[in-house]
């Protein structure tokens, strides 16, 4: 069975939001039922934002009653006719109008949790501008008092397969920039120290 994306964030959701067993809920996150329950305790998930997995289009409010009705019957994902790996047209995200409003939180969410992130990586997630995403970087955003770090992915200003193919590609050229900078420590280090060279070599010259 095919699981949600965020899986514990969605599943900090269903408790949070509906009457679903422990186990219809561990089995539909692909989560162990203790962690479940965990959850359900606050001991679990400390922190983590719900993921409203029918606003994400993974489930429908039907299925969720449906399977409320009854806790013999198990949670079906909801399957997109459009695959979320589609290739988008190149530039910033179009973002809707009502959902403009939410971009700043998700910069400041990005710029907290993947600052190995480039300008142009979190423009490309939410559809944003360089000038906003230094303003918030520099505190100096018109409404940064009110700023809230939330997950662009629990906002839907992008996917979770989008944040993470791009979370790997900062990643790989940190890597190879490390590298890189480690192949020139490398070298540099061959050279000995000046003391070392010249020290008792008027001896050797006596051979």
């Amino acid at each position: 069975m095919t699981r949600p994306l965020m899986p514990k964030a969605t599943a900090v959701w269903l408790v949070d939001n509906t009457s679903l067993s422990f186990e219809q809920i561990a089995e539909f996150c692909g989560l162990h039922l203790l962690e479940v329950a965990g959850i359900a305790d606050g001991e679990v998930a400390i922190g983590v934002k719900g993921l409203d997995p029918v606003t994400a289009s993974q489930l429908t409010r039907e299925e969720i009653a449906r399977c409320e009705a009854d806790t013999q019957t198990r949670l079906q994902l909801r399957t997109s006719s459009h695959p979320e790996t589609a290739k988008r047209s190149k530039g910033a995200r179009y973002t809707p109008v009502s959902r403009r409003q939410d971009r700043p939180d998700a910069i400041a969410w990005l710029l907290r949790h993947h600052p190995e992130l480039s300008d142009s990586q979190i423009g490309k997630l939410v559809g944003t501008t360089k000038a906003t995403i230094q303003s918030i970087r520099d505190r100096s955003h018109w409404n940064q008092a009110n700023l809230k770090p939330v997950d662009p992915v629990s906002l839907s200003l992008s996917t979770q397969i989008e944040l993470d193919t791009q979370v790997r590609i900062a990643a790989e050229r940190a890597a190879k920039a490390k590298a890189k900078s480690g192949k020139v420590a490398i070298a540099g280090g061959t050279l000995r120290p000046l003391e070392e060279t010249t020290a008792g070599g008027g001896g050797h010259e006596d051979d």
